[in-house]
């Protein structure tokens, strides 16, 4: 299990919980290319800020400060103790660098290739077509 649900005791909210597994999936999540923080917390059902200090905190150099700022790491003793470890994710798969599609009316039949990084264009011309 993941993340463990606030449990109310009266009027207080508990903390949710996360294990390490849960929180490296997140951070390996939010450092692909081309992927918001906001979009990957929102997907996981985190703030956006804790999922920073998530990512914050697997960025600690092994000098002891933050990448970026002053913040002083943990003592080494309690970050040996810790069992957070990111998980590095294979690269992302890339797209074709072209769109090729037949279309065909009637007895005609026409080959179209189009640049992928134009897919918007190339929709809106084959809407166009099949009117």
């Amino acid at each position: 299990m993941h993340t463990i649900a606030p449990q109310a005791s009266g009027d207080r909210r508990r903390r949710r919980l996360h294990s390490d597994e849960f929180k490296a999936h997140a951070v390996a999540s939010a450092a692909q290319p081309g992927v918001s923080m906001a979009s990957v917390a929102m997907a996981l059902g985190i703030n956006a800020n804790l999922l920073r200090r998530w990512v914050r905190d697997a960025e600690v150099s092994p000098g002891g400060v933050a990448e970026g700022t002053a913040r002083k790491a943990l003592p080494s003793t309690e970050a040996a103790s810790s069992s957070f470890v990111p998980v590095q994710l294979p690269a992302p798969v890339t797209p074709a660098s072209d769109i090729r599609m037949e279309v065909r009316r009637g007895s005609t039949t026409i080959v179209v290739t189009w640049p992928a990084p134009l897919a918007t264009e190339c929709s809106m011309w084959l809407s166009e077509l099949l009117r």
